[in-house]
């Protein structure tokens, strides 16, 4: 195995974390592509991709929420890959490329079975109670950088 963080910043690169998706999330799920795919997705959004061998593996998103804070999201690794630490991997390209780029606190909506995945890597809860996210019931959490 051979795995390559990529910051998917050029089209074909971003098919990569579209199929990610949409084999981890949409097919798994039951999640359509217009729910999967929202107004966030477009050809100036930035995402992380880890590639096995150029096959694309692991994704996340960052989207600017203000002008200090950043939001991860989209946090999908394929099954196979699961267990093997892409998905702290992925958080932590993400984080590094956040911080590079000015930003000084990064938010997640976390599922609420990935909390304490959330945990450990430092988020902490901003102490709102556990919410509908659509999808999945989530958990607003934060981490400074």
């Amino acid at each position: 195995m051979s795995f390559k963080i990529i910051r998917a910043t050029e089209l074909y690169q971003q098919t990569g974390a579209y199929y990610v998706r949409i084999q981890a999330m949409a097919r798994k799920y039951k999640i359509g592509l217009r729910e999967e795919f929202d107004e966030f997705d477009t050809p100036d959004t930035k995402y992380i991709v880890i590639t096995d061998d150029g096959f694309p593996v692991a994704t996340c998103r960052i989207l600017e929420r203000s002008a200090t804070t950043a939001e991860i999201g989209r946090v999908v690794v394929l099954e196979d890959y699961r267990g093997r630490g892409l998905g702290r991997q992925v958080i932590e390209s993400a984080e590094e490329w956040i911080k590079e780029l000015g930003f000084e606190t990064v938010v997640v909506e976390s599922r609420d079975e990935a909390i304490d995945f959330y945990h450990k890597l430092g988020y902490r809860s901003d102490g709102s109670s556990l919410h509908d996210g659509g999808t999945f019931i989530c958990q607003h959490m934060e981490k400074n950088i």
